[in-house]
C-alpha cells in the first residue's frame, strides 16, 4: 500500500503542530500548510518535527485559487491527497454590539470558507480513487455558543453543518468526514486569556485542567486511519466533560 499524504491546515500552530506529529507517527506523510510569511514560526516548527516525514507549503487558506495551486503541487511532488484536517482558525472576539463587519468577515474566511476552499478541491479526487479521509476541528463553542464569540461560534457551528452535509454527498464513495470539537486547550490562543478569566474556565471543567494539543491529535489520528470508515458525519467532543450533550 502506498504511504497516505496527509494536508493538515493551520499546520504549524498549536493544535495543528500536535496533529502533524500525531499523523507522521502514524506513518503518513504530512503536509502542514500555513501562512508562508510566518517566517520564525516555520523554522521553529521545523526544529520542533524534525526526523518526521513533515514538510512545510505555503498557503493562503482564504484564498480559492491559494488553496488550488497548494492542491495541485502536493500531488505533483508527493502524490494523491488521501487525508485532509481543516484546523486552520482565528478568533476577533467582542460583543455583538461592537463588532465590525471586518471582524466577522476575517473569522468566517479563515474558519468557515478555508474549509470549502480545500474540500472543493481534494474531494473530486478522493471520490474518484474510493478512499479519503475528512476532519474539521470545530469547537466546543460551536455547540454551546460563547459570550463575545457569536463570528467564532457561529463558523464553528457551521463548519459541523458542512460536515454533516458532505459526509452524506460522499459516503458511498470510501470518504468519511468528521469533526473534532475540543475544548480549552494548553494552545497559545487559550494561554493569552487573562490568567484569572483562564482559571474560571478551568474550574468549570469537569475534569480539572485544560487540555493538551496531543489529546485532540490522537482524536483526529484516530478519525483518520484505514479503519475508521463506519465513522461519517460525526462530532467528537474533546473538551474534559466541559460540555456533555446528547
Amino acid at each position: 500500500m502506498n504511504q497516505r499524504i496527509a494536508v493538515v491546515t493551520g499546520g504549524i500552530g498549536g493544535l495543528g503542530t500536535a496533529i502533524c506529529i500525531a499523523l507522521a507517527q502514524a506513518g503518513r506523510r504530512v503536509i502542514a500548510a500555513d501562512l508562508g510569511a510566518r517566517t520564525e514560526r516555520i523554522a521553529e516548527f521545523q526544529r520542533e518535527t524534525a526526523g518526521l516525514d513533515i514538510r512545510f507549503e505555503p498557503v493562503d487558506v482564504t484564498d480559492f485559487e491559494s488553496c488550488g495551486a497548494l492542491a495541485r503541487r502536493i500531488e505533483a511532488e508527493h502524490g494523491s491527497i488521501d487525508i485532509l484536517v481543516n484546523a486552520a482558525g482565528i478568533t476577533r472576539d467582542t460583543t455583538l454590539r461592537k463588532m465590525e463587519p471586518s471582524q466577522w468577515d476575517a473569522v468566517m474566511r479563515v474558519n468557515l470558507d478555508s474549509v470549502f476552499n480545500l474540500c472543493r478541491h481534494i474531494i473530486d479526487g478522493m471520490t474518484t480513487r474510493g478512499f479519503g479521509r475528512i476532519v474539521n476541528i470545530s469547537s466546543v463553542n460551536g455547540q454551546t455558543g460563547q459570550f463575545g464569540q457569536a463570528n467564532y461560534s457561529a463558523a464553528k457551528a457551521g463548519m459541523h453543518g458542512f460536515t454533516m452535509a458532505l459526509a452524506r454527498e460522499v459516503a458511498r464513495k470510501g470518504v468519511t468526514v468528521n469533526s473534532v470539537s475540543p475544548g480549552y486547550c494548553e494552545t497559545a490562543m487559550v494561554m493569552a486569556i487573562p490568567e484569572d478569566i483562564r482559571a474560571g474556565i478551568v474550574d468549570k471543567v469537569p475534569v480539572g485542567r485544560l487540555g493538551k494539543p496531543s489529546e485532540i491529535a490522537r482524536t483526529v489520528e484516530f478519525l483518520t486511519a484505514d479503519d475508521a470508515g463506519f465513522i461519517t458525519g460525526a462530532n467528537i467532543p474533546v473538551n474534559g466533560g466541559l460540555f456533555i450533550g446528547f
